[in-house]
């Protein structure tokens, strides 16, 4: 059969990592892509031509959820250690660690303006952090079961999440309130996701369906049947008008939301398919899944519509399903393109591993030790390094303390020689590490006592059912 060079290609993929992919995620500037697996780590891919990849080691659990920020200067991670982590994606990959939830976290997700980061866990709550002063600030509860994941709106005004209760909720960021409640009666959510213009909610069901809701008038617009697995992730792309889906069955579907049609299936992975993305132009996909590989994937939708690509298919002449359900299998790039110069990262080569180069502590900066577990040593701030440091939200930033100067400047302190810091003296350090851990066992108290009013509230809820059952039968009889 005849191909396209508008059909999807596989363009790379990297090998690496030793277990399940969990999660992918584009750099904003496209140059770059974090995977979490279940290996425990999380590695950062460079595009370039013989780049080498990092691993970042740190979670003591499989990591199920990676994502940059907005303007690519942190990355933070979930992982079932029932940790949150945000990394510095350099060759130094200094971290903070938050220790909130209770139970395994699921997924993190940065707000657009990249101020707050959410996450979901399955202690049944969602956390909302405050990324600029790195402290947390409420948690959302009315979930009865593991919540699976939440997500930003675009405008940063809602959170949708769903739960393992069978229900997605949208949440207001502003009163901290369930503003809206779907319901499934036959399995539940593994992710949700808001479209590019906040209107439109897209679900990935357990129970093998993808569903689209407008949000707007609390309808179910459309309602996919395509796969024969659970579906466990899907990707808008950036105009909206496309959506991509990975399930267990083993492939990828591409549907056009506009036409209400399957158009792509892909199968390029050997088992399950756990996540995939676009990058933020939407030129590029990418997934990953139980064959421990990260598949790189291009694709022209902005150049052609739905109609003009099944127009090209009717004029094949084959025997295979209709058009729109048309498999597409992984191969080189069209040979009348340009070729595409692509490189394939070798599992066997050498990945650094920057938690055991011992990097220089200055660079490590914590400014809420309530969320930062790790003991901090640095030398004493230099003018404006306090407003300046690895961990401000990029968008409040002065013009000096650009990300770029910021890296500039990073790297001319880490050139000065050893002898010229200034440690802190001991006595001191050691009362900042008592004061932390007298803040962690705060924080794990806190945690527990919200685990407590959950369950009361749970137990509250169950038996305002049992009574409302009682009566409803005493009415009858």
């Amino acid at each position: 059969m005849a191909s396209a060079p508008e059909d999807p290609i596989l363009e790379r993929y990297f090998k690496g990592h030793k277990a399940a992919i969990t999660s992918v995620d584009f750099s904003p500037n496209g140059k770059q892509l974090a995977t979490g697996s279940w290996d425990t780590f999380l590695m950062l891919w460079n595009f370039k031509p013989q780049a080498r990849a990092f691993r970042y080691v740190g979670h003591k659990d499989v990591v199920t959820s990676v994502q940059f920020s907005p303007l690519g200067n942190l990355l933070a991670s979930a992982s079932r250690d029932r940790t949150v982590r945000l990394w510095i994606p350099d060759k130094r990959g200094k971290s903070s660690e938050f220790k909130a939830h209770t139970a395994p976290v699921r997924s993190v997700d940065f707000s657009a303006d990249g101020q707050f980061l959410a996450t979901a866990s399955e202690d049944k709550s969602i956390k909302v952090w405050n990324m600029y002063r790195q402290r947390f600030l409420y948690s959302l509860y009315r979930h009865t079961h593991w919540v699976r994941c939440a997500k930003f709106s675009p405008d940063g005004r809602l959170i949708v999440s769903c739960s393992e209760d069978k229900t997605i909720k949208i949440w207001d960021t502003t009163n901290k309130q369930c503003v809206n409640n779907f319901s499934d009666f036959v399995g539940f959510a593994n992710f949700v996701a808001f479209n590019p213009n906040g209107t439109c909610i897209a679900s990935a069901g357990s129970d093998h369906t993808v569903k689209i809701w407008d949000i707007r008038v609390n309808k179910l617009l459309q309602h996919y049947q395509v796969h024969s697995g659970g579906v466990n992730c899907v990707s808008f792309h950036p105009s909206g008008n496309y959506l991509i889906t990975a399930s267990s069955d083993g492939t990828l579907k591409i549907l056009d939301l506009l036409e209400g049609r399957l158009i792509y299936t892909l199968q390029g992975h050997t088992g399950p398919v756990f996540t995939v993305s676009f990058s933020k132009g939407g030129e590029l996909f990418t997934s990953g899944g139980a064959d421990a590989q990260v598949l790189l994937w291009r694709t022209n939708f902005d150049e052609l519509t739905c109609k003009d690509i099944f127009k090209r298919n009717l004029k094949r002449l084959h025997f295979d399903s209709p058009p729109h359900l048309l498999d597409i299998y992984p191969r080189t790039p069209h040979p009348h393109e340009r070729k595409v110069e692509t490189v394939e990262i070798n599992p066997k080569l050498d990945v650094i591993d920057l938690q055991t180069s011992t990097p220089p502590v200055v660079d490590i900066l914590s400014f809420d030790s309530t969320t930062t577990m790790e003991t901090t040593v640095r030398t004493l701030p230099e003018k404006g390094e306090e407003v300046c440091g690895y961990f401000l939200n990029p968008s409040l930033m002065s013009s000096e303390c650009s990300p770029t100067n910021l890296k500039k400047k990073t790297e001319d302190m880490s050139d000065l020689p050893s002898e010229s810091q200034r440690p802190i003296p001991l006595a001191v350090a050691d009362a900042l590490e008592h004061i932390m851990d007298q803040l962690n066992v705060l924080t794990q108290t806190v945690s527990i006592l919200e685990q407590r009013l959950t369950l009361t509230e749970d137990k509250l809820n169950d038996c305002l059912e049992n009574q409302q059952k009682l009566f409803n039968a005493i009415q009858k009889s």
